[in-house]
């Protein structure tokens, strides 16, 4: 799979060949589907609570006589039935919301991501990213250059100035290869890779 290997300014320059086996797969939409899910329900925190009628703060009293009101006889406030009553089955902090993807599916769902963002223009090779400062302006005025407004880069190494310099920018994401998730490499428009962090991908999703 030849990919296009890009210039300081964006363009062109040449083609690179890259592995088969992570940049030329069949498009699985079921698979990138279920791992991008996956990966979006494993970053959940069960951290919302509710009350069963038990913990709801209510007066145990009886509210009116049991016969001769008309209304449905009631024993207590507290019923789930009734407004500001307690839930049937609440929502409990511990609940868990992991889901499980086997190795061999994650990286059949990476490379799949890898290769259609390939065919679609979407992914491109540049030879390195290196600034001399950790200036946020220097590497905008860098991704500006080279005409990239939603980016995420796979660098083979993220210094400490690579790092500082790009945090700050909200449509900006650098990440060594092992970082690399299925959700920003569909959000991104665009995926550059260099040319030292080709060989670890292949190495992990090969």
């Amino acid at each position: 799979m030849q990919l296009e290997l890009l210039n300081e300014q964006g363009q062109a320059a040449s083609k690179f060949d890259a592995p088969e086996t992570v940049f030329g797969r069949e498009y699985n939409e079921a698979l990138v589907h279920q791992i991008v899910v996956a990966f979006q329900a494993n970053a959940r925190q069960g951290t919302r609570a509710q009350k069963d009628r038990e913990q709801v703060k209510h007066s145990t009293k009886k509210p009116f006589r049991q016969k001769g009101t008309g209304r449905a006889r009631a024993g207590m406030t507290s019923s789930p039935l009734w407004r500001g009553g307690g839930r049937i089955f609440p929502n409990s902090p511990e609940e868990n919301f992991t889901q499980k993807i086997n190795k061999k599916m994650y990286r059949a769902g990476m490379a799949s991501i890898f290769s259609q963002l390939a065919r679609d223009g979407r992914l491109a090779v540049v030879d390195s990213l290196k600034i001399d400062s950790p200036k946020t302006k220097q590497l905008a005025a860098k991704f500006k250059a080279m005409n990239l407004e939603s980016v995420m880069v796979i660098a083979d190494e993220v210094d400490e100035n690579l790092y500082l310099a790009s945090r700050n920018l909200p449509n900006v994401l650098i990440v060594e290869p092992r970082y690399a998730d299925p959700l920003s490499l569909v959000h991104y428009k665009k995926v550059l890779v260099t040319k030292g962090a080709i060989d670890k991908l292949k190495e992990m999703f090969a």
